[in-house]
């Protein structure tokens, strides 16, 4: 690694433009350079927290790769840095870019727990496992100030309503005693993300996010207290972590989790030139190497946007993560399953609190 041109404790390492503004602004190299030179701090690299408000909370999720009906973000754009992360090009909408303004700006939702309850309260709506976290994590560095996830869990706790959570922070410990309390009545399932054993691809692949050690320990934790936890090997990327897939699977099983789940890295959008140049500078002598092997499983291409393939490659170097991962869940999970989440209390529920009228 460069560590001269590396901006420590991110992901991306530049910002790209956004498709959708007609201007767009650019930090000359040449500028960088006379700051380097001139010993002056071109980039202050700090995080920046803009409120907005938006005027529903919960979303209902379409795309039949993946296995959620709604979710609910309470952030737009995430500190943890993930280089790979495919909500980048979400934060292209909101008018910023894909790279560092991902990691820098984060848009936080400070009525979202009113916007959950008006949505649970609603007679039209059935209750139907909403996730938290379907596009940025709920539990990054943000959460610790704002406390809008702990917030929401209240919600869902109060009106009986099953609630699935993707994070890789161990945050998520913090709010032990509410999951603890919809762990009791089936309504919670923790997704916990482990995409290495090592520390070293952990800390340039996901700079702001929990350490491995702390990962697996909260995979521990949540199932040592009743509550259900599913493991995210995912993104498998050709080159970095696709051979770890057995000994990620051993590791998470041993701690806890019931299933794991993988998708095989693809690089949509704006994510295509923030990973490139990423890896050229963090692992240059891979890059070519790991950009190809993408390419490979997915038809030449970075980009794929095709339903039913672009989760999961295709190609001699798929079919390879695919043969480990069917291995690795007969191996260490051939005797455990994932609970479905009860749906039938949220409906007693209302039905209880109508009578009192």
């Amino acid at each position: 690694m460069n560590d001269d041109n590396f901006i420590k404790g991110r992901g991306a390492q530049q910002n790209v433009p956004n498709k959708f503004l007609e201007h767009s602004y650019e930090t000359r190299d040449d500028f960088l350079e006379f700051c380097r030179i001139e010993g002056e701090e071109a980039d202050k690299n700090k995080t920046q927290y803009i409120s907005i408000f938006p005027k529903t909370i919960v979303n209902k999720v379409t795309s039949p790769d993946v296995e959620m009906t709604f979710s609910m973000n309470p952030y737009q754009g995430c500190e943890h840095g993930c280089i790979y992360c495919y909500a980048r090009n979400t934060h292209e909408f909101w008018g910023y870019g894909a790279g560092l303004d991902f990691e820098r700006k984060i848009l936080v939702k400070k009525s979202a727990p009113q916007l959950l309850e008006e949505k649970l309260k609603s007679k039209r709506w059935q209750a139907r496992t909403i996730v938290l976290s379907g596009n940025t994590d709920c539990y990054q560095p943000a959460e610790k100030r704002f406390k809008i996830t702990r917030a929401c869990l209240e919600v869902f706790l109060k009106y009986r309503h099953p609630v699935g959570i993707i994070t890789k922070n161990a945050l998520v410990l913090r709010d032990l005693d509410i999951l603890k309390e919809l762990g009791k009545y089936g309504l919670i399932g923790v997704n916990v993300s482990v995409t290495s054993l090592y520390e070293e691809t952990r800390r340039i692949l996901e700079p702001r996010t929990t350490t491995i050690k702390k990962r697996l320990e909260t995979i521990r934790i949540l199932s040592e207290n009743g509550i259900p936890v599913n493991a995210m090997l995912a993104p498998i990327i050709p080159g970095i972590n696709s051979h770890e897939i057995l000994n990620l699977a051993k590791a998470v099983s041993e701690n806890g989790a019931l299933s794991f789940g993988f998708t095989v890295v693809r690089l949509n959008g704006a994510i295509g030139q923030v990973f490139s140049d990423w890896i050229r500078k963090a692992l240059p002598d891979r890059a070519d190497k790991v950009l190809h092997q993408i390419e490979e499983c997915h038809g030449g291409s970075l980009n794929d946007s095709r339903f039913g393939v672009r989760n999961r490659g295709e190609g001699k170097i798929a079919a390879q993560i695919h043969d480990l991962v069917k291995l690795a869940k007969q191996t260490y999970f051939k005797e455990k399953t994932f609970p479905v989440l009860n749906h039938d209390m949220h409906a007693e529920y209302k039905e209880g609190q109508l009578s009192l009228f």
